[in-house]
């Protein structure tokens, strides 16, 4: 039988993973939409953007995915439904849209915003070890750096189009 300490120790060991778990299953679905992104983009230069995008959430999940496996735990394997379904309508969004590359970064802005908001709540409702929290301050700083890149090409696209 465990103590009320142990009972304690592993509720919060379990509540870390399981959200380490989510942060692991975004950046699963954000790199399958930044390469989703790529099929639907025009712009070359874009295109190299996404790719690199869809490369950082990818080291993004093997980082998240040691360290779920360093707390002797076994990550997900892939990405959530909801995420699917955004593709989808990106996808959609995207064949009817009549600027397809300003649909995709709109796309991209709306995903990243989701990726911030759930970094920042993650980190500011829990008590990560020191090199948990480092990792993942360092990749909420990445995807906010993302972020004003996007909308900064957003307004070059805008502008083009004037």
């Amino acid at each position: 039988m465990q103590t009320t300490r142990e009972e304690a120790r592993k509720e919060s060991k379990d509540n870390l993973v399981d959200n380490l778990q989510g942060l692991l299953e975004k950046n699963y679905d954000a790199e399958k939409g930044f390469k989703n992104a790529i099929t639907n983009a025009k712009n070359p230069h874009l295109k190299e953007f996404l790719r690199n995008q869809s490369a950082r959430r990818n080291r993004f999940a093997t980082e998240l995915d040691n360290e779920i496996r360093s707390m002797n735990e076994k990550p997900k394997e892939s990405g959530s439904a909801t995420g699917g379904l955004h593709r989808t309508w990106m996808n959609f969004k995207s064949s009817i849209a009549s600027n397809n590359d300003e649909a995709v970064l709109e796309e991209c802005i709306r995903g990243d915003k989701a990726s911030e908001k759930e970094y920042s709540n993650s980190l500011k409702e829990n008590n990560f070890p020191p090199k948990i929290e480092n990792v993942l301050n360092n990749q909420l700083k990445e995807i906010q750096t993302t972020l004003s890149q996007v909308k900064t090409l957003e307004s070059l696209a805008e502008r083009k189009d004037s």
